[in-house]
Formats: C-alpha cells, structure tokens, sequence
C-alpha cells in the first residue's frame, strides 16, 4: 500500500512517501525536501540476540555521487571503502536521539540506512536522514513509535532562518541542528561565532517549535500504514536476587566515597566478585547481576547528588577539577601542549603546513580543500584498558569534529596566515569531557606554535539529575556522573560568545528555564578556565618554530601567471632550481613562497616580480639571445618573456646577416621600442649603444 504525506514546510514542499520502494525492509521510507530525495530503510533481525545488555543498533549514512549528477573520483569509480567523516558525523546525528527511545529489554539487532539519492546543493539531506530514520522506524513493526524531528537552525544579518540553504549558511553565524519529540529538545548539535547564550538558547526553542509539524506528518503516516509492533516484555529482576544483592549496598557506597576513578571501580569490581562467589550466583545469573549492580551504582551516585548534595568526588556542583597547563612541552614540533583536568589529560600537537598539505573534501557538492584541522586520538591505555589499534573509531570522528568546531572561528583566514593547519588530540589520561579537554589543549598548541588566533577557547562538559522537582546541574562532569545523569551538554566558546555546542537528553521535558541555567553556568566555568590558560600563555607567539616551513605570499597581476609559469613549467621550475624554494601559485594571483631559508624565499620572490613584471617602453634590459633568423634574433629579456630585435635594430650601421653581430647563448643590452596589441615586443640593440662619434657630432652640430 502505498501513501504520501506532504507539507508546505519554511517555504519548500517536504514530503515522505511511504511503499513505494524497498517493500521487503520492516519499514521504508522516501523523505523529498525541494529536489533533495533521500531513501531511509530499518530492518529487525528474526532472532533476538541473547546475552548482551545494549541495544544492538547500527546506523549508516551514505551520499552516492549520482545524487549530484557526479562520477566519483579515484581508481574505482565508486562509492567503496570507508565513510566520509560527513557520513559518519550524519550517522551519529540520526543514531543520537533515536537510541534513548527504544524499550528496554529490546535486544534484536536493527539497522539504519539512509542513502541520498538526489541532492540539489541547496537542501543538506542529513536532517532529512533524520526525519526518515524515524518516520520508518514508526511505520515499521520495530517497537519504536515516538516520532522524532529535526530541523537546522540559522542566523542571517541578526535574524533566524530555518532550514537554511547552503548559500545562506555561508553568511550565518549560527549553524545548529535541533531533534526532539513532543515533550522536548533530545539533541543539539552545531557550532556559532561568538554567538552569546541567551542567542543560543532562543534558537535552540525556535527550532523545537518549527520541528513540530514534521511530528504530526509521522503521526498521520503512522495512522495509516504504520504496522502491529513487536511485544517486548520489560526485562525483570529476580526479587530474591535483588534482595541478596542489598546486601552490599553499605560497602558499594563506601567504594563510590572514593574520589580516584581507577581505585574506585576496581573496589566496585571486587565487591561484585565477592556477591557471585558469596552468593554462588549461576552463570545465567551473571548478566542479570551485573545489571543488579548497575542500577544500584546509578542510584546510590543520584542519591548521593540530589538528596545528599555531594558529588563522588567531593565537588560542590559548580566546581571545577583542578587544572594544570604547560606548552611547548616537545621540542622538535611546531607547536605542543599538555592540558589537564582531574583524571583527564590531553596533549594537544600543532603542525604547520603549506597548501600542498590542504585536505581535499570529494562530496556531494564537489571539491574543496581544508586548510584546518582537528584530529582526536582516544588509545585504549588512557582509560586503562586493552585493545587493538585500528583506524579512528566513530567516537573519534565525532570528537575532533567538535574540537574542530570549537577552535575554527578563532582561526586566521590565509591572507593573514597563510598556513595549513592540523591539530592532534592524543588523550593520554580520560575520566569525562576528553573532547572539551582536546579544545582546551588544542587552542594553547595553536597558541605556542605562534598561530595567531583572535582570542583563546575553552570547552566544558555540564551534567544533570532530575528527579520530580528536584534538579541538579553539575560543571565539569566526569564520567560516572555522565553515564549517571540525565543529560550530557558541551559547551565551548570565548569570553565573548559560544563556538560550538553539542547536548544529548535522556529524560523527557526538559524546560528552558533549565537549558538557560546550564548555559550561564557553562559561561561560569568557560571563563574560570579560560584564566587558567591565559595565566599559562596569554596570547600567541610572536612567532613560529624555527622548524616550521616559512611562507611568504606576493601578488601577481592573474594575466601573469602564464608567464610565471612558463612554457612546460620551464620558468616556475628554473626558479625553484635556483632557489630550492617550493612555489604554489593561486588561481588569483596570490604566489605563496614556502622554504626553511629566508635569503631562499627573497631571492626567489625577487624572480617572481622580475618574471611578473610588466615590460616597460623605452626601458633597458640585459636579455640572452633565445634564437637566431634572418631577418632578427629572438631576445629573452625577462624569463618567459621574448621580444625580436630586427636585424636594422642591431647597429647604427648596416648589418648583413645577424650572425655577424649576435650569436645564440649571448647577452645582449637591449631597449624596448614598443608593445603592439598582440603582445609582441619590438626591441633594439642600436638604440641601447651610445651613437657613433660622427653622429654625436651632426647632432651637436645641430644645435
């Protein structure tokens, strides 16, 4: 049965389509937004997947290239290997606020996919992956019916836009991505320049508002077609183990007084053991326990906040970790960083590059180039754990894009700093907001490695526990709190405005008044930090590391650079032999000059203006004699750029052949006569030699 829903949604027709294609998935969907089309499918697995305690759900996003009427580049010429950082950030936008709305006791393993098949470069289809993700969930027999929206939140000349397109993005100061339900917000993602809190806050509430639409058309294509959905049965405690296990509560309350993390999970760790040996706990159940135990440490840390107003560690709420800066900590690097908080430490690497280092971005909307970067390291050692070494984990994407976010306002544009930028977060030590941590120490690397930023950045993990009326909202969360609490919200910015913001919501109803709270109590605890930084590095360097490659940048007329060039790349490759510079020159003329060797990059930006230069009339030039014919001989004057000498230009007297006066290799004082329209150069040895005595005396005699 097939059925289209469709609304009028900020000026552009949104429409889902629901059994018109990939009828054998549990659900499907087709989620048309202007000309933008994007397929979203959900399928359940038949069997249930026993022993496990999480729900078993994996979400992929992918954009194929004919969507954008593209053919993708490489060997191939297809859309294999791994994901682009764009689709994995887009999976982890879908996966985030859906995840919490799953029953408990649901463990059939469920896969997302959503595939952009048309794409009009206007319309970005990940909020539309989103909507799908969810709108096909509902339809479906996966027990899933809460229906969830999501819209992109802008600000263009002070005023919102919803839903911008991409041209509009270019002029916003604000980029968020707003998902929720009926009751409230369940995730911010997105980043802002400079963009003060009670902005912030506003955007965030009008694109709850403006998302509520997309819930009633979920709503009514459920009511339609939606499917019979699975029974789960909630999981259920053995009473009489639950009872056993009370038992030792007293000493798991005495483990979680312990302020160190390590120390105190191992104490939490032998005391479980010590309940399975005590209490010959069989092996079906061990997984039931272990869950016993979990809830229990949820309690006790909830209880020990809310109604006992101490934290694990003995903070007040609002307290910061202690916190420990050093830069310039590597001696060979560019510019380095430690950054330390608590139980969570960073060192942050700064690198300096040229544009040859640019990261080059194939997608949908076709090349570009990235000329800053935050990459984030999270090995097993810093939570104490083993295992493998493999590429970076989708956590890790989504962290360093983050920290990417956060720092990227304060970077300077190329014609201030003409540099390729890449930052590297190595968590060395992690116990809640690595990622915030990674902002800290990467804005000092950047710092110390004499970028000039415009000002410094701070990031800071906030937490909450709401229980009825009471609410707790925690600064600086570590990670006990994080798994504990209610709420997960990043904020990163400056002493002016925000940056960047990600949030992720486990309960229902949150209230403004709490988002507003949170926010001011970030900026509390941005700026607390931010003194500790600048306490440490107030402002950049005044210059880089000597071991960093210097570049200086000279302007050519763009008429030039064919001349700069050269035939073949003869010109721009004498240059470099002669100078052992590197050359990259701009399709605007800008010519950036790279070499460890500053008398190299002057000799060699000297070159450049002498090749660029216009030819002037009635100037001299010492040129070389390129070629020899019969009626002249072809000068080079400037490299790359000839004019002929006629042979009655070669001497105040007659010439026979030209030969006779010149021959090839020779150089040659020369005076330039003139530029006619078609570029040629007419030049003249005989008016660069001094006259003969004989006509110095006729022109004396003259007067």
């Amino acid at each position: 049965m097939e059925k289209c829903v469709r609304i009028e949604w900020q000026g552009r027709p949104l429409s889902i389509i629901y059994g018109k294609v990939a009828n054998q998935a549990n659900g499907a969907v087709l989620v048309q937004y202007a000309d933008t089309v994007v397929l979203v499918t959900v399928v359940m697995a038949a069997e249930e997947m026993r022993g496990i305690d999480f729900l078993p759900l994996t979400v992929e996003y992918q954009e194929m290239s004919y969507a954008a009427g593209r053919i993708p580049g490489g060997f191939f010429k297809r859309e294999i290997g791994r994901p682009s950082d764009k689709e994995i950030l887009t999976a982890r936008l879908i996966d985030r606020p859906l995840r919490p709305l799953f029953p408990d006791g649901f463990n059939r393993e469920v896969q997302i996919i959503a595939t952009v098949l048309s794409a009009d470069q206007e319309n970005d289809p990940d909020i539309l992956a989103l909507i799908g993700a969810s709108a096909a969930l509902n339809v479906s027999d996966i027990p899933f019916n809460i229906p969830v929206g999501a819209v992109r939140v802008g600000r263009v000349n002070g005023e919102w836009v919803i839903n911008p397109t991409r041209t509009q993005m270019e002029e916003s100061e604000v980029n968020i991505v707003v998902a929720g339900h009926e009751q409230g917000v369940m995730m911010v993602e997105g980043g802002a320049r400079f963009v003060p809190e009670e902005v912030v806050l506003e955007g965030i509430f009008l694109g709850h508002g403006a998302l509520k639409p997309i819930l009633e058309l979920q709503k009514e294509l459920q009511q339609d077609v939606g499917k019979p959905k699975l029974e789960v049965t909630p999981p259920e405690r053995d009473p009489e183990l639950v009872a056993k296990l009370r038992g030792y509560l007293p000493a798991m309350e005495e483990a979680l007084c312990i302020p160190e993390k390590l120390p105190r999970h191992k104490r939490l760790r032998e005391i479980f053991v010590q309940a399975v040996n005590d209490l010959q706990i069989e092996e079906e159940l061990i997984l039931q326990a272990k869950g016993i135990f979990q809830d229990f440490e949820k309690e006790l840390i909830r209880k020990k906040i809310l109604e006992e107003g101490r934290r694990i560690d003995g903070r007040g709420f609002r307290d910061i970790r202690p916190i420990y800066c050093e830069v310039g900590v590597l001696p060979r690097t560019h510019g380095s960083a430690i950054f330390k908080r608590g139980e969570t430490q960073v060192l942050a690497v700064t690198t300096l590059g040229t544009s040859e280092d640019e990261q080059k971005i194939d997608a949908l909307y076709g090349e570009s180039f990235k000329s800053f970067m935050v990459h984030y390291n999270f090995p097993p050692y810093c939570v104490g754990e083993t295992k493998r070494l493999r590429g970076p984990s989708r956590r890790e994407i989504g962290h360093g894009a983050l920290a990417e976010r956060a720092l990227k306002p304060v970077v300077p544009g190329e014609e201030e700093f003409p540099y390729t930028i890449r930052v590297v977060s190595e968590v060395l030590e992690s116990n809640g907001s690595s990622s915030m941590a990674t902002v800290c120490g990467g804005c000092l690397s950047l710092m110390d490695a004499g970028v000039p930023v415009k000002t410094p950045v701070a990031g800071i993990a906030m937490g909450l526990m709401k229980e009825g009326d009471k609410t707790v909202i925690l600064s600086d969360i570590i990670g006990d709190e994080d798994h504990c609490g209610d709420m997960d919200f990043k904020v990163a910015g400056t002493r002016e405005g925000v940056t960047a913001i990600q949030m992720d919501i486990k309960i229902e109803g949150v209230t403004e008044e709490i988002f507003r709270q949170a926010l001011l109590q970030a900026k509390e605890g941005r700026l607390f930090i931010l003194d500790k930084m600048e306490s440490v590095l107030p402002t950049p360097k005044d210059h880089i590391s000597p071991y960093a490659p210097k570049v200086s940048i000279t302007e050519v007329n763009p008429d030039k650079i064919a001349s700069l060039i050269g035939p073949g790349g003869k010109v721009i490759k004498d240059i470099i032999a002669k100078t052992g510079v590197a050359i990259d020159i701009k399709e605007s003329g800008r010519v950036h000059i790279i070499s460890q060797d500053e008398e190299a990059i002057q000799k060699a930006m000297d070159l450049v203006k002498q090749v660029t230069q216009d030819v002037e009339v009635g100037r001299l030039y010492i040129g070389k004699v390129k070629k020899l014919m019969d009626f002249g001989a072809l000068v080079e004057i400037i490299p790359g750029v000839v004019g002929l000498v006629h042979i009655s230009e070669l001497d105040h007297k007659r010439v026979h052949k030209v030969s006779d006066v010149l021959k090839e290799g020779d150089e040659v004082l020369v005076r330039v006569l003139g530029v006619e329209k078609d570029g040629k150069i007419r030049l003249s040895r005989k008016a660069a030699l001094s006259p003969p005595s004989h006509i110095r005396k006729k022109e004396g005699g003259r007067r």
